[in-house]
């Protein structure tokens, strides 16, 4: 019996040995653990969604942006009957914290946006670790590119796009806007934009992340952030890497950024990215509008509020968000 406790208690301390390994060498085990925890949260909120999708909605989904990329797909959704005139375009970049999500997390968020009376697009772009940066910024502008050409065969317009996107997807979309506004941002990143400036009408932005010197490694999220930016930039020491650090889009956005809405809940460790961005976007004299909420307000908000849409604050971003895209759609 003692020799078998023995070799038990060898091969546990064996089993330990092997996973802390493991997450020394390699994000995996640690990036695993976060998708499964975030497409679990994901597919909760989903479901949660499905009573406010609107009857009629209609669907093109499996649309391949790019043949040469497996992960190259979007969907949209529009209303069943829409009016004559072109309705506006609003492209949706999910969330995930860079190693987790599907474009299918969002798709009752944004029939629910389609019921407003706009077409929305989803787009997936290939996640991390398996993919590191700036592929995701390259699908997004592949995509972008896909929309602009195919535009009159799909039935959408292109010309007066609004770039959307929730956690990671809204830096992804904040960093897309930029280099497409600002060519020398454009030139640093190494990404020739698909879309015009004047092509990105407005850019709607929740619960992001814009400032990778703003992100405290060492406080209660440390082991998650380290394990995300290993994972998302390819290197343990990824902070250091000068290229990875042009991700930090509040650092060079410019004046031509198009009007943004910005929105975080109070509860929300992110938020202090949402606030620092409105702030610099504001005194470059862009145009933005932010959806914020007071310390004290309850119930709390945490990251990605706006997808419960069985709560106020959740149906007042909703309402706000359709506002904004109507005022800067406008031709």
């Amino acid at each position: 019996m003692r020799s078998f406790i023995k070799a038990a208690a060898f091969l546990v301390a064996l089993l330990c040995s092997i996973v802390l390994a493991a997450l020394y060498l390699t994000p995996w085990p640690g990036a695993l653990l976060i998708r499964y925890v975030f497409d679990q949260g994901a597919a909760k909120a989903s479901a949660a969604l499905e009573k406010h999708v609107p009857p009629q909605i209609s669907a093109q989904t499996g649309l391949h942006y790019d043949p040469f990329d497996p992960d190259g797909y979007l969907d949209i959704y529009r209303p069943a009957n829409p009016p004559p005139s072109a309705l506006p375009l609003v492209v949706w970049v999910h969330g995930g914290g860079f190693v987790s999500g599907r474009r299918s997390d969002v798709a009752n968020y944004l029939k629910a946006l389609a019921g407003r009376g706009f077409v929305t697009v989803s787009v997936d772009y290939s996640i991390a670790p398996g993919a590191t940066y700036p592929t995701p910024l390259r699908q997004l502008n592949a995509a972008l590119g896909y929309l602009t050409r195919e535009g009159a065969d799909l039935g959408v317009d292109s010309s007066r796009l609004i770039l959307a996107g929730d956690s990671a997807g809204a830096q992804i979309v904040a960093q897309v806007s930029n280099l497409a506004t600002s060519p020398a941002y454009a030139q640093a990143v190494g990404i020739a934009p698909t879309v015009k400036p004047q092509n990105i009408a407005g850019v709607v932005l929740f619960c992001g992340l814009y400032d990778l010197k703003a992100m405290n490694t060492d406080g209660p999220f440390g082991l998650f952030l380290k394990t995300v930016i290993w994972s998302y930039s390819g290197s343990r020491d990824g902070l250091a890497d000068p290229k990875f650090a042009l991700m930090s889009v509040k650092s060079h956005v410019t004046p031509k950024f198009p009007a943004a809405f910005i929105s975080a809940g109070n509860a929300d460790p992110l938020a202090s990215h949402s606030h620092a961005l409105a702030e610099t976007l504001t005194a470059q004299g862009v145009r933005v509008e932010t959806l914020f909420f007071p310390d004290l307000y309850e119930p709390r908000l945490a990251h990605e509020y706006q997808f419960d849409l069985d709560g106020e604050a959740g149906r007042l971003a909703l309402d706000r968000i359709s506002a904004f895209i109507r005022s800067v759609a406008k031709p």
